[in-house]
């Protein structure tokens, strides 16, 4: 394949297709290469480094690299709770993390607590299946059996 040069992003290219990777600016491809997959694999195998218990309640929410003044630290939402259970088990989240990658990749583990429940996306289930516009017509029958009755109905139906 021909080379071209003076290209803006880079001084070389390889003229034909280029994979995505290339595509992307040198910018961007540092910083996804410093942050990006560190966090990633960190998400991707959460159960296996913090175990089955501690998956249920916390998970993480965003890795800093080191620099010259910080350390590296990742920030992790906890439920309410349980932050007393994930304090004492920093230590050995932080050196499972270092042996998965390998190097020292983590120093430090900051925890952020929330209330509320995680939400686990791609299922859609809900108490009512009614919407908010059809909840209104039916609080605005006068017959409390009916209302019931339909209310009690709404909840049996799950939206698919």
């Amino acid at each position: 394949m021909a080379q071209k040069y003076n290209t803006k992003q880079r001084y070389k290219s390889i003229q034909g297709l280029r994979s995505f990777k290339d595509t992307l600016p040198t910018e961007a491809k540092r910083i996804i290469s410093k942050k990006g997959r560190i966090y990633n694999d960190t998400l991707d195998n959460w159960k296996y480094l913090v175990g089955a218990e501690l998956f249920k309640v916390c998970f993480p929410k965003s890795y800093r690299g080191s620099s010259k003044l910080n350390k590296s630290r990742l920030n992790i939402l906890v439920k309410r709770g349980s932050e007393v259970d994930l304090e004492y088990s920093k230590k050995e989240i932080i050196k499972k993390i270092n042996v998965f990658f390998g190097y020292h990749v983590l120093d430090d583990i900051r925890l952020n607590t929330f209330d509320g429940e995680i939400k686990v996306e791609g299922k859609k289930t809900l108490l009512n299946a009614t919407k908010n516009k059809h909840l209104k017509s039916i609080n605005n029958i006068k017959n409390d059996k009916i209302k019931n009755s339909l209310l009690e109905l709404s909840k049996h139906f799950k939206i698919k």
